[in-house]
């Protein structure tokens, strides 16, 4: 029996004693330290000066999900009502500190703060404690739901869910805040099949589609301060703010929604990789033919394997008969509690073992194809959001490299087949070289562009720097294939591996077949030592994608000078934003 085999083999009593030992492996889980308030003689850092009495304010640990970005001890704020953060704007301008939104925290790049970077001048605001607000207008038209910037994407949906209504597209972690879901132009895995419309209401592209409103903090320059400002969708002032990557502070957001529906899930993990990523035109079970069919498809390709984890979502009113209905998110929890056959060959790989990656690959796999055995879910039903959101946040900690493709739909398959035939190739090379830089899997997803035509209000256009923003000198593209590689933190050879990939993808998917863009929460601008770091990529490559088939009014420079004239003293902002915007 080969590896890969024997690892899918794991029995359900194996699989589930395995799985529930798994929460005490070292380092895959988070805690945050204890809060040390202002005043208190145990604080380590020094105190903000006069800052306002009536605003809680703690010594806090910071740490982004991937854990590559810690910090122990940083000066978070709770703001309690939008007009604290005003305040606390007002307050950072004449004392010179900076002001940073803390939410999940759920992120790889550095938008919030800055590795190596002093936080002695800076504040974070806690926006998930009180500045989580959902309210729902069901009977609107079109119907909306209003959220304060630290609710979670699962509240929202939650609420949506209760009034009948729904979203085409979220990610699939739900205790995202809808603030930082916006910042980065979040996303989903929803795609249409052939000849699909959205339902009215909801957006087949990224979650800042949806916006109809939001209220920020901005300065008003000749009051001489910072204030809540209403932004409608029709305001050309907000299609810089609907993507800012963290140059302004969202307090609320007014978000369309449609009628909710029910959806089936599909689990497979027979189908080879060349057969599913095969080329334009090839038969059999493809990636192309499952987006023809069904739009809504991904797939996980753990290195060193023959078969994907490939699931295909569809729409279904009605319960199929093979088909196990779901009454809640996060079904497949075999890849939030990490099970012995994974953590065994995981901690050999962190431990510097790299040559036991194809074992490490073929337990990941292993888990999976068991796992979805051993629980019942290769076939599931329910509603839209039980669906969507399929990972918790203690799931394994990696980090990604890669972006999206901006192309038209029938240009899904070469793009797919490309990539995959290229990073076959190039891991094995490294491999006979006994070199592992990658030691997690492919993944692939699709959305469409940012279209304007389901905005069901009056739109000024779309968000300037959306990753799947559409480039108006080509209309006929309108499909984004998001694909990333991911891997474990500190790896040997990873940064430079991302960087090879990464330039790659920038020439290869460019001219008349198709755009590159990075993924602005997820790792890019790559060089040997890591991400964040290449000042050609920074400086040049990233505002091209912005600049290249857009307007001087819709692209990079309008949102930059956007952001300069609603914060022109930077006071949200950090430096490694002052160095790419």
């Amino acid at each position: 029996m080969s590896e890969q085999a024997s690892s899918a083999a794991l029995s359900r009593r194996g699989f589930l004693g395995a799985a529930a030992g798994a929460a005490a492996f070292a380092g895959l889980g988070w805690t945050p330290a204890g809060a040390i308030p202002l005043g208190d003689p145990s604080a380590t850092i020094p105190a903000p000066p006069e800052f306002p009495a009536d605003i809680p304010l703690a010594q806090q640990r910071f740490e982004n999900w991937a854990k590559t970005i810690r910090f122990d001890a940083v000066w978070t704020a709770t703001a309690r009502e939008p007009g604290d953060v005003v305040r606390l704007a007002n307050w950072a301008r004449s004392h010179g500190y900076r002001i940073r939104p803390r939410g999940s925290m759920h992120s790889w790049s550095p938008l919030t703060l800055v590795p190596g970077e002093s936080t002695d001048k800076i504040v974070l605001i806690d926006t998930i404690t009180h500045l989580n607000s959902v309210s729902v207008d069901a009977g609107g038209s079109p119907a909306t739901v209003t959220a304060g910037g630290g609710a979670s994407l699962e509240s929202i949906l939650s609420a949506l869910q209760a009034a009948g209504l729904g979203w085409a597209n979220s990610p699939a972690i739900g205790d995202i805040t809808i603030a930082g879901a916006l910042s980065i132009g979040a996303h989903g895995a929803t795609y249409p099949a052939a000849g699909e419309q959205a339902v009215p209401g909801q957006s087949f592209g990224s979650l800042s589609n949806l916006v109809v409103a939001l209220t920020a903090v901005v300065r008003n320059e000749a009051a001489g301060e910072y204030e809540l400002r209403e932004f409608h969708r029709s305001d050309a002032d907000i299609t810089p703010l609907l993507t800012h990557l963290g140059r302004t502070f969202v307090t609320s957001v007014t978000l369309m929604a449609g009628a909710n529906y029910r959806l089936r899930c599909q689990s497979f993990t027979d189908v080879p990789w060349q057969e599913l990523f095969a080329p334009p035109g090839t038969p059999g079970r493809t990636f192309e033919r499952y987006a023809e069919e069904s739009g809504r498809v991904e797939a996980i390709w753990f290195p060193f394997t023959e078969t994907p984890w490939l699931k295909i979502w569809s729409v279904s009113p009605d319960k199929p008969p093979a088909s196990r209905e779901v009454h809640g998110p996060y079904n497949y929890f075999f890849t939030d509690s990490i099970p012995e056959l994974v953590t065994t060959p995981l901690g050999q790989v962190v431990s510097g073992n790299q040559a036991i990656t194809p074992a490490f690959g073929a337990s990941q796999f292993g888990a999976v194809a068991a796992g979805l055995k051993a629980t019942g879910t290769e076939d599931l039903w329910g509603w839209s959001k039980d669906l969507l959101f399929y990972l918790r946040a203690t799931t394994l900690r990696v980090i990604a490299g890669g972006g999206v493709v901006v192309t038209k739909r029938e240009n899904i398959a070469r793009v797919i087949n490309e990539f995959t035939t290229w990073l076959h190739g190039r891991m094995g090379e490294y491999a006979s070289q006994g070199l592992y830089p990658v030691n997690g899997p492919f993944e692939v997803r699709m959305c469409t562009v940012d279209d304007q035509g389901e905005v069901l209000v009056d739109s000024a256009g779309a968000p300037n720097l959306s990753p799947v923003r559409p480039r108006p000198d080509r209309p006929d593209w309108d499909t984004a294939i998001w694909m990333n590689v991911v891997s474990l933190p500190g790896t040997e050879g990873l940064p430079a591996f991302f960087q090879e990939m990464e330039e790659w993808m920038v020439a290869n998917y460019s001219g008349d077949y198709a755009t590159f863009r990075s993924e602005w929460s997820k790792g890019w601008a790559f060089d040997s030592e890591g991400g964040y770091r290449n000042q050609q990529f920074l400086g040049d490559t990233v505002p091209a994608m912005y600049r290249t088939g857009l307007g001087s009014e819709e692209g990079w420079d309008a949102a930059r000078a956007a952001f300069d004239r609603h914060d022109p003293h930077r006071v949200f902002s950090n430096g490694f934003l002052d160095r790419l915007i």
